[in-house]
């Protein structure tokens, strides 16, 4: 165990071992450092050292980080991403908004909803990079694993900042192959006939994710469930397919097409849209920007009835 001594932590060591960690090795380190493969193993060394503590655990097919690595790497992480935040915000201006900006929402609403909207943002703001993380998963924004969020539950952290984007609502829908071969419900107790899709172990909790089987229940129908899923774009992707009948949000409707909008006087539960983002991004000219152009987005949509606003019902005989 290497012997602790009274040196103090270097920023330039913690640089490296930032490296290494995010890396998993010295050779790859080395290679975004710029360092050789053995000057990056003597600082790794050096900062054990002065810490008194091991940091990884050599192996001969990679490095893994102790606890006391994990630790270290943990704050140093949360360190860096707050000092290059900093730095791209005495940087920038709200005239010319640059630097790194890491968007976080759900997997369904960002391939279906918001990447078809970022080709007018991206081109008119080159300067700002634009990473979108999709995860079904709360992202932590105080821990920077994402710099803003948007979400379909409302946060309760007092140090995130939330803005209310609107509502939807969640409906049924079929592909039309699938009506054509089983025909379309009249009625809600109609679908004890029918094959359903619903959320299976794991989903996301948005709103009230068992809506549909719950509301079979209290119905007292019995109905047949072809498909469970635990992702809410797997559902929309099986429904599509003609596996079953589902409830998805409205804006399935119009942005992920091939789906027809069943029962339209049953009306699922309402799902609110969150804009969030730590207090400490307040004055962020990236994520001020970023979010004036996603509500205008969504006012446009609501516009064209397409999103966070009372879909376009077809009538009954459109969809027998």
């Amino acid at each position: 165990m290497p012997q602790r001594s009274t040196c103090k932590l270097d920023w330039n060591k913690l640089r490296v071992f930032h490296a290494v960690a995010e890396a998993g090795s010295f050779t790859h380190a080395s290679e975004s450092l710029n360092l050789s493969q053995s000057a990056v193993s003597r600082q790794i060394s050096a900062l054990e050292e002065s810490l008194g503590v091991s940091l990884f655990h050599r192996h001969a097919r990679g490095l893994v980080m102790t606890e006391a690595g994990d630790l270290l790497y943990k704050t140093v992480h949360d360190v860096f991403a707050k000092l290059n935040n900093v730095e791209s915000m005495l940087t920038e201006t709200r005239e010319n908004p640059e630097g790194p900006l890491r968007v976080t929402t759900t997997v369904a609403f960002g391939s279906v909803w918001l990447t078809s909207r970022l080709k007018e943002f991206v081109r008119s703001y080159p300067n700002i990079e634009v990473t979108l993380r999709l995860d079904d998963r709360e992202l932590d924004l105080a821990m920077r694993e994402a710099d803003v969020a948007i979400r379909f539950s409302e946060p309760t952290d007092p140090n995130l900042i939330k803005k209310h984007g609107g509502s939807m609502r969640v409906m049924l829908f079929a592909s039309p192959d699938y009506l054509k071969e089983r025909g379309a419900p009249r009625s809600f107790e109609d679908l004890a006939r029918h094959e359903l899709v619903v959320f299976g172990e794991g989903a996301y909790p948005f709103g009230q994710v068992h809506w549909l089987t719950e509301e079979l229940q209290r119905r007292g129908v019995t109905a047949r469930i072809g498909l469970r899923v635990n992702n809410l774009y797997g559902i929309y992707r099986a429904v599509r397919s003609g596996i079953g009948i589902s409830a998805l949000p409205e804006y399935f409707y119009r942005e992920g097409h091939g789906l027809v909008h069943v029962l339209p006087d049953i009306e699922g539960p309402e799902i609110h849209g969150y804009f969030v983002y730590p207090e400490e991004l307040r004055n962020s000219a990236r994520v001020g920007v970023f979010r004036d152009y996603l509500f205008r987005e969504i006012a446009r949509a609501k516009a064209q009835n397409t999103v966070l606003a009372e879909v376009a019902r077809p009538s009954k005989s459109a969809i027998a």
